[in-house]
C-alpha cells in the first residue's frame, strides 16, 4: 500500500530581514526593476547568508494509521514543516504527495471565522474538509460535548477565549475524521484536563486507521502518544525511529547545546528565542552557597541565586521576570515569578536592570532541569526564551541517611516516628 505522505527532497528557504511573500504583483515587479541600477552595490555587498534554510532536503514517508512525534529544538523547521504539508506555505525546492484528506490545528482557531458563532463554526470547517451537512451534522452532538461550550454555541467566536477557541477547533479537527490529524504545540494553551483528554481522542484516532502529525515540547506526551519519532535540527532530519530513541537523541543533544562561560549564560543571541521578541533579557548569572559560581551543577537542598540581566526600553515600574523550571520530559515542576515578592518596592526604572531571585533551598530531585524564561512589561510578554539556562541537580546524602532520594519531584524535610499501638487504638479495630 503506497505511504499516506511522502516528503521528497524538501527544502523551504526565507530572507532574513524580509517579511515572506509567494508571489509579487505586477507593481513590485517593475519598481524592483527600476530600483536594481542603482542597488549594484547593496547588491554586491549581499551574502549568502541573508538567507537562511528553513528546511533543507527532508525525505521521510508516514504510513497510515501511524502517530508521529515531530520534535526539536525551538528553529528546527517544525512549524515550517507542518505548514508546508498543511498547504498553507509552498515548499522552495522538493515536493510532498498526501494521499487523503488532512486537518491541521497549528494555531488557535485555525479555520474559524470571528464574526461567525460557533455552531456556524462547525459547519464551515467541515465543509472546508469536503464532509456533506448530514455528515457533519452526526458529529455536531459529539463535538459540542468534548469541546464543552455548549453556552457559548451560538456567540461569534471573536468572543472566545483562548482555551474555548482550541477546544472547540481541536474538536472539530478530530471528530470530522480526516485521513490525516496534523496538531503542533497549540494544545499547550488548554488546561491539563483537557490536554489529557485531547491526548486519549488523538490516540483513539490512530486506532482507528487513521494518521496523526504530532509536535510537541512535552516529550512525556510525544512518549506515550507516539510510535515514531522525527527529530529535526537547523532544518535537516537527523534521526528517524522508535520514539524512544528520539526523544533521547532529542535530550541529549538539547543538553550539548547549551554553551556557558563558566556561570555565565548570554541570552543575547539565544536559540529558544521567538524571532518576534527584542532580545531584552541579556544575561544570566548562576551562583550557590557563599556566591559561589555554579559550573557542574548544584546538590540537592543547595541554594541556587540566578542573577537576570535585562534591559528596559521605556520607564515602567511595571515589570517582572518570570522563569519556569521544566524536567526532561518538558513538564513544567516550578515556577518563579517576581511578582511573588512581598516585599518589592514599586518604582519607576529605564534602562539596564538586574534582578536576583535567591532561592534559599533548592529541592528538586537529582535529574537535568530546562528553563524557560521570559520578562513582562506591563503586563504583556516583551521578550522569552525557551531552554534559557540547563540546571544540573546534582546526588547527596539530603536526608543524613545514607540514601539518595530517587524518586518524586522533589524532596522535604519530614520526620518519621514509631509510636506503640495502644489498648485504645485496638478497641476502634474490634468495635469497627
Amino acid at each position: 500500500m503506497a505511504p499516506i505522505i511522502e516528503v521528497r527532497n524538501l527544502s523551504k528557504q526565507y530572507r532574513l530581514g524580509h517579511s515572506v511573500r509567494h508571489e509579487e504583483t505586477a507593481r513590485e515587479i517593475i519598481m524592483q526593476a527600476l530600483r536594481t541600477p542603482f542597488q549594484k552595490e547593496k547588491t554586491k555587498r549581499a551574502a549568502s547568508d541573508d538567507y537562511f534554510w528553513a528546511l533543507n532536503d527532508l525525505n521521510f514517508q508516514v504510513a497510515e494509521g501511524e502517530i508521529v512525534g515531530i520534535i526539536g529544538r525551538n528553529g528546527a523547521g517544525k512549524s515550517t514543516l507542518l505548514k508546508i504539508l498543511s498547504r498553507i506555505t509552498d515548499p522552495s525546492a522538493g515536493e510532498v504527495v498526501l494521499r487523503g484528506r488532512m486537518a491541521s490545528l497549528l494555531e488557535v482557531g485555525t479555520g474559524f471565522h470571528p464574526e461567525l458563532t460557533g455552531r456556524e463554526n462547525i459547519f464551515l470547517n467541515g465543509a472546508l474538509l469536503g464532509m456533506r451537512h448530514a455528515e457533519i451534522k452526526a458529529k455536531f452532538d459529539e463535538i459540542v460535548a468534548f469541546a464543552e461550550v455548549e453556552k457559548f454555541l451560538d456567540t461569534p467566536v471573536k468572543h472566545y477565549s483562548s482555551g474555548m477557541y482550541v477546544r472547540l477547533a481541536f474538536a472539530v479537527a478530530a471528530h470530522l475524521e480526516p485521513e490525516v490529524l496534523v496538531v503542533d504545540e497549540v494544545l499547550a494553551v488548554g488546561d491539563m484536563a483537557f490536554q489529557k483528554k485531547c491526548l486519549g481522542k488523538m490516540s483513539d484516532v490512530s486506532k482507528s486507521g487513521r494518521t496523526v502529525l504530532f509536535v510537541s515540547h512535552n516529550m512525556a506526551a510525544v512518549e506515550n502518544l507516539c510510535q515514531r519519532g522525527l527529530l529535526l535540527e537547523h532544518g535537516k532530519l537527523v534521526f528517524d525511529g522508535d520514539v524512544k530513541s528520539a526523544v533521547g537523541q532529542y535530550l541529549v543533544s538539547a543538553a550539548k547545546g547549551k554553551s556557558a562561560d563558566g556561570n555565565q549564560i548570554d541570552l543575547q543571541d539565544a536559540q529558544g528565542r521567538n524571532p518576534r521578541f527584542e532580545a531584552l533579557l541579556r544575561r544570566v548569572e548562576l551562583f550557590t552557597d557563599d556566591d559561589i559560581p555554579v559550573l557542574a551543577g548544584v546538590t540537592i537542598g543547595s541554594r541556587l541565586k540566578l542573577k537576570i540581566h535585562f534591559e528596559l526600553p521605556r520607564e515602567t515600574e511595571n515589570f517582572n521576570i518570570g522563569i519556569g523550571f521544566n524536567n526532561m520530559y518538558g513538564q513544567r515542576v516550578l515556577t518563579l515569578h517576581s511578582s511573588f515578592e512581598p516585599e518589592r518596592a514599586l518604582e519607576p526604572h529605564v534602562g539596564a536592570q538586574t534582578f536576583v531571585c535567591d532561592v534559599p533551598s533548592l529541592t528538586l530531585v537529582p535529574g537535568e532541569y530546562s528553563t524557560f524564561m521570559w520578562l513582562d512589561i506591563g503586563g504583556v510578554k516583551a521578550d522569552a526564551v525557551e531552554e534559557a539556562v540547563r540546571i544540573s541537580v546534582l546526588d547527596c546524602d539530603y536526608y543524613g541517611t545514607g540514601r539518595v532520594p530517587w524518586n518524586g519531584t522533589f524532596v522535604l524535610p519530614h520526620r518519621w516516628e514509631l509510636q506503640p499501638a495502644t489498648m485504645a487504638s485496638y478497641a476502634g479495630e474490634w468495635r469497627s
